[in-house]
């Protein structure tokens, strides 16, 4: 890519958030013709160091990983409940980040799991948890569970199922 282009999956987010930012629906125009096969991806929004939206996907819901992308990164604008829909106001400073996922990975242990390398789901019944791989300030796979647990309103004693996975990770 020649210096300072996007990757065309950054590019696809970022096309579909600023058509929603004007109101327009230009999701299905930016990702016409283009036919990745399905995969799962995550879609994260930060403005400056801080967070602003991140929706994702465990198993493919669209056809392709473009428009996996393009509802994720549409999601991430809208529809995260931690925050408000992005305003336009916003666009200038946002910075998007792509995690397109492997298949998740069943895993008996916490051993086999390293919050550097692998992302995990800790699932109990209907409840589950997610957090990626390489987010700052996570050092521990106890850290990492934790976390998940939290997010899933899941007991710190209760038995739980533990899945990994690892991401490429596209960001700017």
């Amino acid at each position: 890519m020649p210096s300072g282009a996007r990757h065309p999956l950054l590019e696809i987010a970022h096309g579909v958030i600023a058509a929603q930012a004007h109101g327009q629906e230009a999701d299905r125009q930016v990702v016409q013709g283009r036919g990745s096969p399905p995969q799962a991806c995550f879609v994260s929004l930060r403005s400056g160091t801080r967070l602003r939206g991140c929706i994702g996907t465990l198993v493919p819901s669209q056809p392709s990983l473009e428009q996996e992308v393009a509802a994720n990164a549409l999601a991430a604008a809208t529809r995260d409940p931690r925050f408000p829909p992005l305003g336009l106001d916003e666009l200038p400073r946002i910075r998007v980040s792509i995690d397109v996922l492997s298949p998740l990975e069943p895993t008996g242990s916490e051993r086999d799991l390293d919050p550097i390398i692998f992302g995990v789901v800790v699932r109990q019944g209907g409840r589950c948890g997610v957090l990626l791989p390489r987010i700052e300030g996570i050092r521990t796979v106890s850290q990492q569970i934790s976390i998940c647990r939290d997010k899933a309103g899941i007991a710190a004693g209760a038995a739980v199922t533990l899945e990994r996975f690892t991401v490429i990770r596209l960001e700017e």
